[in-house]
């Protein structure tokens, strides 16, 4: 078979005229390709960032979790009282402090970034973050600052993560580069949740990618590093560890006798991060157990309100939250998540590459937010991320898995009143990528896709 022929345009993107490379035929693609025929050729990727503000900020103008919703309001009033929290009261009882009102309940590291966040917006306007009588505190300058805080933090980690990724995924095809990192930073899913509906898990999601970077570049020890400051921001980063422990046990055991060396040093590196960042509570067993009991919950049950998963589904028709107590509860999910993640797990430890990575974290945070204890709505931005990051590798699955994981947000997005941006990045998303690979596809997965598409819209419109 003859070798493939390449075309180098203007600007020296190569573009390949193998129909086997897996390029998304869109008006995205298009309109870059007119770019890359420009002076703006080089430019891309800023106009590409951009446009990514634009859209975030446009997302930001609409309402929020709990705005102007008393008595609790909502995940936004969350994050603002952890400021407050944060600036007012000692450090030894953060987790104990008013567990009523939005009690602390993310790892130390969200503490730490709240407490600057704070700090800044004080010297704006101190009363933002009164304790206690600033609760429920809405103004548009507050909001401002707030919005702004979600997205500087996304800009400044998740991304440039994104860009290094994709240039390491597709370092032997620059010209597609600047298609997956559109796509990918205008993931609808993370869009309305962080700038939509207000969280900051841009920060995990990209401290997760930097640790795939460091992994990709051998860097192992400092991706470990990313990695431990992802699962101290959230602890929902639990999803992806399986996939990262077997890839790095692998590592370990295929490169002997350096792996021994490499496992003690990862060991040491895990150990450490994780002692500076819980120090504070590390004074006594009774504070570092508060701080265990605040990020793991059990007592909140099986899953929360509608989530897209497992246990829920099956709830239709068996009550297993009236039939078992929570502990058994935890031991039946606990049970299923390993059986559902041990394969590819396995897999990936006797065979630890790069590419087999991204494939298993997929497979390990969906498995998590499938089985596991206590899965929130917003769990599926785990699964997601990799997912995601597989845009051209898999363009049909993972649009397909883009849409049906935004499909089970709808009832928490509607709740936020944010039904008008999210049909926008829906179709937006869509449209720009309209994800028909050049290559041989059955034709019966598209009319899947469509009627899929249809059901989605028919059962939205009942909803409302």
């Amino acid at each position: 078979m003859s070798k493939s022929s390449e075309t180098v345009d203007n600007n020296g993107f190569i573009i390949p005229n193998n129909d086997q490379d897996p390029v998304v035929d869109s008006p995205a693609e298009r309109w870059l390709n007119w770019l890359g025929q420009t002076n703006l050729g080089k430019c891309s990727t800023v106009i590409t960032l951009l446009f990514g503000i634009y859209v975030r900020w446009n997302v930001g103008l609409n309402p929020y979790s709990g705005q102007n919703i008393p008595p609790m309001y909502g995940d936004y009033e969350a994050q603002r009282h952890w400021m407050e929290l944060t600036l007012h009261v000692p450090m030894n009882r953060w987790y104990y402090y008013d567990l009523e009102w939005w009690g602390l309940d993310y790892p130390p590291l969200t503490a730490y970034v709240s407490w600057i966040c704070g700090k800044i917006g004080s010297m704006f306007n101190p009363e933002w973050f009164a304790l206690d009588v600033s609760r429920g505190f809405e103004s548009e300058e507050s909001k401002l600052f707030m919005r702004s805080s979600v997205l500087i933090l996304e800009y400044l980690i998740y991304v440039p993560s994104v860009i290094v990724f994709v240039n390491w995924w597709l370092a032997s095809k620059s010209w597609q580069k600047r298609v997956p990192v559109l796509f990918i930073l205008l993931q609808p899913a993370l869009i309305l949740i962080d700038h939509g509906h207000f969280q900051y898990n841009s920060v995990m999601l990209g401290l997760t990618v930097w640790s795939l970077n460091c992994f990709f570049y051998e860097y192992d020890v400092i991706g470990s590093v990313a990695f431990c400051l992802a699962l101290g921001f959230k602890q929902m980063s639990l999803y992806f560890s399986p996939a990262i422990f077997a890839y790095l046990l692998g590592k370990c055991i295929k490169n002997k006798p350096q792996g021994f060396i490499l496992f003690v040093k990862l060991g040491v590196t895990v150990i450490i991060t994780f002692a500076i960042m819980f120090f504070p509570f590390l004074d006594s067993v009774e504070h570092i157990s508060q701080v265990i009991i605040r990020m793991f919950p059990l007592n909140r049950g099986l899953y929360e309100d509608k989530v897209a998963n497992f246990w829920c589904a099956i709830n239709i028709i068996i009550k297993l939250r009236e039939m078992f107590e929570i502990h058994v509860l935890t031991r039946i999910s606990l049970f299923a998540t390993l059986l559902a993640i041990l394969p590819s797990c396995i897999n990936l430890g006797l065979n630890p590459d790069k590419h087999r990575l991204v494939y298993c974290l997929a497979n390990s945070a969906l498995a998590f937010f499938m089985f596991s204890f206590q899965v929130h709505e917003k769990s599926i931005l785990l699964p997601a991320l990799p997912i995601t990051l597989l845009i051209l590798d898999e363009p049909f699955w993972s649009s397909w898995f883009n849409n049906v994981a935004l499909f089970s947000m709808f009832p928490l997005l509607k709740k936020d009143r944010l039904i008008l941006p999210y049909f926008v990045i829906w179709f937006m998303w869509n449209w720009m990528g309209s994800f028909v690979q050049r290559d041989v596809k059955p034709v019966v997965l598209r009319y899947i896709s469509w009627v899929m598409t249809i059901i989605f819209v028919i059962f939205k419109e009942k909803s409302d």
